[in-house]
């Protein structure tokens, strides 16, 4: 703790978020931030290098005229390769019947879904920018919006659902509906610790509605976002447009969609550490309009995770969410879990692996990487350990905000697939899932880069709590007083918990006679 103390003190004085030695002699400037992961930042450069390649080839490819470059043979003959063997071929047609490659498929181009690609584009870049609007324009516009998002998505994928099933799609209106499902049971298993998590988020949104030039970089990195989907979408137009033997499409559009994740996930983590600096020098300094608040702080923060911090933002934007969704989804699952002593155990087991990973990957180290400058994993570990030494992580645990926010992103990113499936299954329906699925994909994407401006507030007012809670109480007294009085509700339940499970084991040894 006392390395991120002596952060908060440089920061005050110089308003550089790194931190440098407090007593350094005179004359002696503070050391410079140094480039942390660089390895994860040529590989992130390479891999968008790589896949631009594939993807502008694929795009030409099937553009204005069919296979261009003669590929499409190549392909269908290593996936041929690659597959199980073919099933017997009928007998070819009679001399009557004439089939041509230009005759067979003619409207098969990249243009053909280019332009469900740019739709989906538009709607989720409405979306986006409406969602960070209704949360930062109005002080009680983010908590309306939030609450839709978690009222409404249950709803929405059972209406996805019975819409694959009516259009014969089997398989995903299986899945859409058991997603709806899990989504009922988790809101049901957490609805209790709704009214604080609307608490910190409402005063997250506050945050953000006091610092209206972080939407403005949120609103600028859904545009570069945008050039890269332009190109994205190009290329899986090409793709879509090729007919590829044993779903070879599909595993192709599968790893470009893991690109585009990857992609997705580093601008909105850059987002992140941007945001998290902002609102670390607002609470330092106690208001944005202080004398002490140093110039041009959002250029600072901007240079900062462009450059010497992008590295650890690529390294950790590859396995910080997938182990948060599932720490939340096991941490609903132990909750509920009875008296089943076996059942528990093996919980208990995935649970213990889970909260490791965490230690290694969890969204707050972006906030340390922000304000010190750290490599992720050690910004992790620093942040992980400030919680468990103060007890905090108690309250993390408790707080669904995370969960609430990936709510909206699920639901922005259904709407926009919705949108466009829906458009795609009146023109050409056998295309309607692999379009739907992709365009679902890019606005939860664009909508998340959005939504992460609130996530960031939320976790640097943690951070900063646990550093120091008098930033807190001179910010806002009465919530203070509120996160207080949870923190320690919080504590005295796990304490009364684990009374509970020690004694249940105990009762259950077999009792000895003194000797």
């Amino acid at each position: 703790m006392s390395s991120s103390s002596s952060s908060f003190s440089s920061c005050a004085e110089s308003g550089n978020p790194s931190p440098h030695p407090a007593a350094a002699p005179a004359g002696v400037r503070p050391a410079r931030r140094r480039c942390h992961d660089v390895f994860w930042l040529v590989v992130f450069l390479l891999h968008l290098f790589v896949i631009g390649g594939m993807l502008a080839l694929a795009g030409l490819n099937r553009f204005r005229m069919a296979d261009r470059f003669n590929i499409d043979p190549f392909v269908q003959a290593y996936t041929n390769h690659t597959a199980a063997p073919p099933a017997p071929q009928p007998e070819p047609p009679g001399p009557d019947v004439t089939v041509t490659k230009h005759k067979a498929l003619p409207s098969e181009l990249t243009e053909t879904y280019w332009k469900y690609y740019g739709a989906a584009g538009a709607v989720g870049t409405v979306l986006a920018w409406a969602w960070l609007a209704a949360a930062a324009g109005k002080r009680d516009g983010g908590r309306v919006a939030m609450r839709a998002a978690v009222h409404s998505l249950t709803a929405y994928l059972a209406v996805v659902s019975v819409l694959c099933f009516w259009g014969k799609h089997f398989f995903w209106g299986v899945a859409l509906a058991v997603g709806a499902a899990l989504h009922f049971l988790y809101v049901m298993s957490v609805i209790d610790r709704f009214p604080f998590t609307m608490l910190v988020l409402q005063k997250a949104v506050r945050m953000v509605w006091e610092l209206p030039k972080v939407t403005r970089v949120a609103y600028a990195f859904v545009l570069v976002m945008l050039c890269w989907m332009a190109l994205w979408s190009f290329g899986v137009s090409g793709i879509v447009a090729m007919h590829i033997p044993n779903r070879g499409q599909w595993w192709l559009v599968l790893a470009l969609s893991v690109s585009l994740f990857w992609t997705g996930a580093v601008l909105s983590n850059t987002i992140h550490v941007i945001v998290s600096g902002m609102v670390f020098l607002v609470l330092i300094h106690g208001g944005q309009a202080a004398a002490s608040m140093p110039p041009k702080p959002l250029l600072k923060s901007l240079q900062y995770a462009v450059t010497t911090s992008f590295g650890s933002i690529c390294y950790g934007s590859l396995f910080t969410a997938a182990i948060r969704t599932l720490r939340w989804e096991i941490r609903g699952i132990r909750s509920k879990i009875g008296n089943n002593e076996c059942l528990l155990c093996c919980v208990d087991f995935f649970f213990h692996i889970v909260e490791t990973l965490v230690r290694f990957f969890n969204k707050y180290a972006y906030v340390q990487i922000a304000v010190n400058g750290h490599s992720f994993n050690r910004s992790a570990r620093d942040a992980w350990e400030l919680f468990q030494s103060t007890g905090i992580e108690a309250l993390i645990a408790y707080d669904c905000s995370g969960a609430v926010l990936l709510m909206s992103t699920i639901l922005g990113g259904l709407i926009t697939g919705t949108c466009t499936g829906v458009w795609v299954y009146f023109t050409q329906s056998d295309k309607a899932i692999i379009v739907g699925s992709t365009s679902m994909l890019m606005g939860m994407i664009l909508v998340g880069l959005t939504v992460v401006v609130v996530e960031s507030a939320v976790t640097s007012i943690y951070i900063c709590y646990a550093e120091d809670p008098l930033l807190i109480q001179r910010w806002d007294p009465e919530f203070f007083e509120q996160m207080s009085e949870a923190l320690h509700e919080r504590l005295q339940y796990r304490s009364s918990r684990a009374r509970q499970i020690l004694n249940g084991r105990l009762d259950h040894l077999p009792s000895t006679s003194s000797i």
